[in-house]
């Protein structure tokens, strides 16, 4: 991220006074957004098959990929044919709708599409316009789910539910939109969704799901250690996150009881070799998001923590029949 870009963000925020030039701006995107969504609602659009839209309200990550894999694996699970869709950010492509392989190049599909097809082991379905990969899911795949990872500001797609997420941690920042604050629409608009879903901690009205690690694993030949054996092997890391929230990431290290540089990049960063060359033989450890763009470096320091969203079935559940029976009563 360009330093400008993190003074900006880090002064969201911390509710900084210099952003108040931007206000008009941000009332100018918080009015076209209520008339977006009024519009939306008017048209009341029908997807041909049930669509659950999982996204967020501010800029930057707030773990809604691990909620969308739990899902995924969870409707999976239960017998349905469940497809995932994606506007596939980060990758380029002349030729979409895109169904993602698991050996896929991730600069072709993007990172978390690719994490995504590899753990949930369902469809993946890349467009930048999502109706015509919810079409594309229905077409080929035979989806009778489909799950929108991001897109909660989509409205060219029809939904069946909506998922918000938020960082607890974080929340909403100033509670300004765009660019003098982090939010996409106005706060209010969480008001509206189906269900709320607070990562990290708790929030009001939200359920609180949280991102629990699991054991590290190296990159060149899929070793894995548990949490204490590998901090007693490796006590010092350079840790690396090419994510939205890093300070997320690097905090997680911080209580597995690691003693942690920290290297931060920007969103979808793509890797080099020579990006993770830091000057000596500590062991590398970066999200899983950022380890499928590595691990052709055939590098034996790369590690990669692999996380999942912890929560309880019956919420899974809940989300998932509340897409599958629309318009019950809200959570």
């Amino acid at each position: 991220m360009a330093d400008w870009a993190r003074r900006i963000e880090q002064g969201w925020y911390a509710g900084s006074p210099w952003l108040a030039p931007l206000r008009p701006l941000g009332w100018l995107v918080s009015r076209v957004a209520r008339r977006r969504l009024r519009r939306f609602r008017a048209a009341a659009p029908v997807p041909p098959v049930p669509v659950l839209v999982v996204g967020n309200v501010t800029v930057g990550g707030t773990g809604k990929t691990p909620l969308v894999i739990a899902l995924a694996r969870r409707a999976r699970e239960r017998g349905l044919t469940v497809v995932v869709i994606s506007r596939g950010y980060g990758g380029e492509s002349d030729d979409y709708p895109l169904t993602v392989r698991a050996d896929d190049d991730p600069a072709r599909v993007g990172d978390e599409p690719l994490l995504i097809a590899r753990r949930a082991a369902v469809p993946v379905v890349l467009d930048p316009r999502r109706a015509r990969a919810l079409d594309e899911a229905v077409r080929r795949h035979g989806a009778d789910l489909v799950i929108s990872d991001d897109g909660l500001q989509h409205y060219a797609l029809p939904r069946s539910a909506e998922v918000a997420v938020i960082d607890a941690r974080r929340g909403l920042g100033n509670g300004r939109c765009l660019p003098a604050g982090p939010l996409r629409e106005p706060a209010d608009r969480l008001d509206q969704v189906d269900f709320l879903v607070a990562n990290g901690g708790r929030w009001p009205g939200a359920l609180t799901m949280h991102l629990v690690p699991g054991d590290p694993q190296r990159l060149a030949d899929g070793e894995a250690l548990d949490a204490a054996r590998f901090r007693e092997r490796h006590p010092a890391v350079h840790a690396v996150a090419g994510i939205g929230n890093p300070e997320r990431f690097f905090r997680t290290l911080d209580l597995l009881g690691l003693a942690v540089t920290p290297h931060a990049f920007p969103d979808h960063h793509a890797f080099q070799a020579s990006d993770l060359a830091f000057g000596d033989q500590r062991p590398v450890i970066m999200t899983e998001k950022d380890a499928v763009k590595c691990q052709g470096f055939d590098d034996p320091r790369l590690w990669t923590l692999p996380v999942r969203a912890d929560l309880p079935p019956v919420t899974l559940d809940a989300m998932i029949d509340r897409t599958l029976s629309p318009g019950e009563e809200k959570q």
